[in-house]
């Protein structure tokens, strides 16, 4: 069961690393970014939304915002800095949702199948992310900078 379920994530994780590439192909490179940012948000809020599903208290609550707080900024840091830093924060969310939330504490609330699967979604996507940039399948575009005269 869990062999599936991983293999499930990861074809979510390639699913959404495909349209982040045809968006940034096919629009502006910092709309397929976006994209990855704004998911990997909701990625995290899906354990501040277990925790409050299950009255689980202040702690548990604050935990959460602070998982949020902590991929938005890298997130952040990847729509205006490097697309390096949302890989970052890509690879480093697996380590939430094992950890914390499949081995650890959050296994009382958190549902093994998301927890599971966010595992292999997590890395394909932050895979995609790495080999976009470096092989230049999809090219970071950045304003040329007005020269003065």
């Amino acid at each position: 069961m869990i062999l599936r379920i991983l293999i499930d994530g990861a074809v979510g994780g390639a699913v959404l690393s495909l349209v982040a590439f045809l968006a940034s192909r096919f629009t502006r490179e910092i709309v397929g970014r976006f994209l990855l940012f704004a998911v990997l948000i909701v990625a995290a809020g899906f354990y501040l939304f277990f925790a409050l599903r299950s009255d689980e208290g202040a702690v548990w609550i604050a935990a959460e915002v602070i998982g949020i707080a902590a991929y938005t900024t890298m997130g952040w840091f990847g729509l205006r800095r490097s697309p390096m830093w949302l890989a970052a924060g890509w690879a480093l969310h697996p380590l939430w949702d094992v950890v914390l939330h499949w081995a650890g504490p959050g296994r009382a609330f958190a549902p093994e199948t998301y927890t599971i699967a966010c595992l292999s979604y997590d890395l394909v996507v932050a895979a995609y992310i790495v080999a976009a940039y470096r092989f230049g399948w999809v090219v970071e575009r950045r304003p040329a900078l007005a020269t003065a005269r």
